[in-house]
């Protein structure tokens, strides 16, 4: 069929002007390369053997410059021989021996010398810049009951096998930031934010369970993090003053929703001051699974 002959037809069959039929004409032929040009494009490029010898070549030689970190202070005193101590009575020196830092040491003498007492192992935590790792490692060997009223039995010293001390490898869930989660299989940048993020609206993990609660994070990779992360047993998480803290503040933490929030605030002007956090499962909102949840995240003492 020529040209003349298919210009008369289209003219005849949908009744367009000579006009028309050129416009048709040329736009037919734009409209068929615009349908196949995308899958064609698509098939060339996705067969298309990809090379990626340039990045290598590339990543290889970031990693021939990078400074690897040198081990911390607790890696690096593996060898060095711990023995039981107290930290009521401990010199300086002994401190130094057992991996304490020549500025912690020098704060528990001074904490001691000031009237001081600890009483229990978890008072070396109060100490300013202590090492939550070193403490998990001496944890056995602090001569302190783990509750304020029992007496520790007293070891002799020989009773302890001679072993090397293996380094702990965890780290605190509650101090690590984000280039230590990046290096969890599966855990990148935006996850790593996510998590001290959701760490700080908290104010702090009490619970390995709760990296469940962190947006988008599955299980296979929270199953990762417990491998290489710990809570503190007795880890005291940043408190809420129930009676003083305002609404915009209750509404921020991710434990309290607005109307929570202003349930509370309602509650301390209608009948006082809370005598004690419990007087929180009188408000129809807070069921008791609520409760156990946000109870170590108030606190009705000054």
């Amino acid at each position: 069929m020529s040209v003349n002959r298919l210009k008369a037809w289209i003219r005849s069959f949908f009744a367009f002007s000579r006009t028309e039929t050129n416009a048709l004409l040329v736009l037919l032929p734009l409209m068929v390369l615009l349908i196949f040009s995308e899958p064609a494009y698509r098939y060339w490029f996705t067969n298309k053997e990809l090379s990626f010898s340039k990045d290598s070549l590339r990543l290889d030689s970031l990693v021939a410059k990078w400074q690897w970190e040198k081990a911390d202070s607790i890696s690096a005193s593996v060898d060095r021989p711990l023995f039981r101590f107290n930290p009521n009575t401990a010199s300086r020196d002994s401190l130094l021996q057992l991996g304490f830092s020549p500025s912690l040491a020098r704060r528990i003498v001074n904490y001691r010398t000031k009237g001081g007492v600890f009483k229990i192992k978890s008072d070396l935590l109060k100490i300013y810049g202590a090492d939550t790792l070193l403490y998990r490692k001496l944890y056995a060997l602090i001569d302190l009951p783990i509750v304020a009223g029992k007496k520790t039995r007293e070891f002799p010293r020989d009773s302890f096998p001679k072993r090397p001390i293996v380094a702990i490898t965890k780290l605190d869930l509650n101090v690590a930031d984000t280039t230590q989660f990046i290096t969890v299989y599966g855990i990148g940048s935006k996850f790593s934010k996510r998590i001290v993020e959701y760490r700080e609206r908290l104010g702090g993990f009490v619970s390995m369970d709760q990296l469940n609660e962190v947006y988008r994070l599955d299980t296979t990779a929270v199953g990762r993090l417990k491998k290489k992360f710990f809570v503190l047993p007795d880890y005291r998480p940043r408190q809420m003053q129930l009676n003083t803290v305002v609404e915009r503040e209750l509404a921020a933490h991710p434990y309290f929703s607005y109307k929570l929030a202003a349930a509370i605030v309602a509650y301390r002007f209608q009948h006082g001051n809370f005598t004690s956090i419990e007087d929180l499962v009188n408000l129809k909102l807070v069921t008791e699974k609520d409760f156990q949840r946000i109870k170590p995240y108030i606190t009705i003492n000054p």
